[in-house]
């Protein structure tokens, strides 16, 4: 390559000089000001069992297109992982429904534990794990952070089971939704109302339409067909694994119908 005459090399010169001090590529943003009508992307936190060990389960939330914002293992000493940046969507809740929302991936946060989930024998029976006492201490401070930076309020702590009923079932039968309760992170039917209104309901059960339109109202998506279907029965389930963990058979009883009594005019009080 011959070399350019001195004069062509000077004639560059300030246009060398001018890309040297250009302004980098993109917008300037300016952050000095902040808008008072704003509000956290999350709404949700919802609550998983990962059906695995910790190597799998960290395998499958970082490299598969499922994960979640966090891990919780089950180690002697519970770790905490922080897999996603809360700013930022992950794929944990998939199809699901609760109150107006749909699709809870984007407002929600999603919170893996680390736990078998279940077994099953050769009757067809299920075998649920329990969750260790230090993975649920650690879970209890997660959610506190949590709900205390993005104001998330107790009827919207949910399990992956409340938001895809039937399809999930997840965290299980065995989590102690009532730790929660009594570390103020839920709301939870008050035993004494509950007592005092089962009778009640044994004396004259409420038909299938009443705890189709009771369940939607506390947030669950219900058919209100006034049958007891499939999807009905999925949803009596979901309701009945977190506030009377002791029998899940989908049966709309005399004890459902106090329970949701309770915690549906629980909701609708100031």
């Amino acid at each position: 390559m011959k070399n350019l005459p001195v004069k062509s090399c000077l004639s560059l010169l300030p246009l060398l000089l001018l890309a040297a001090c250009a302004t980098p590529s993109g917008p300037r943003i300016d952050s000095s000001l902040s808008a008072k009508a704003q509000s956290s992307r999350a709404k949700f936190v919802i609550v998983h069992y990962t059906v695995s060990d910790l190597p799998n389960s960290i395998k499958i939330l970082t490299q598969q297109g499922v994960s979640s914002h966090y891990l919780l293992t089950n180690e002697a000493v519970a770790v905490t992982y922080r897999l996603v940046d809360e700013t930022r969507q992950a794929n944990h809740a998939g199809v699901s429904h609760w109150k107006n929302y749909t699709l809870l991936n984007s407002s929600s946060i999603g919170i893996e534990i680390v736990n078998p989930g279940f077994t099953v024998d050769a009757n067809g029976v299920r075998t649920w794990y329990p969750f260790p006492q230090q993975q649920i201490d650690a879970l209890i401070v997660l959610l506190k952070d949590i709900v205390a930076r993005n104001n998330i309020p107790p009827e919207n702590i949910l399990g992956h089971s409340d938001i895809a009923p039937g399809r999930k079932q997840d965290p299980g039968p065995m989590f102690p939704w009532f730790q929660l309760a009594q570390a103020g992170l839920i709301r939870w039917p008050d035993a004494t109302r509950v007592t005092e209104l089962k009778p009640v309901y044994l004396a004259q059960l409420p038909d299938i339409g009443w705890f189709q339109k009771r369940l939607a109202q506390f947030g669950y998506a219900t058919p209100q067909t006034a049958e007891l279907d499939t999807a009905t029965r999925d949803v009596v389930i979901s309701f009945q694994m977190k506030y009377r963990p002791a029998l899940i058979d989908g049966t709309p009883d005399a004890e459902t119908a106090a329970l949701l009594d309770v915690m549906t005019t629980a909701l609708s009080v100031p």
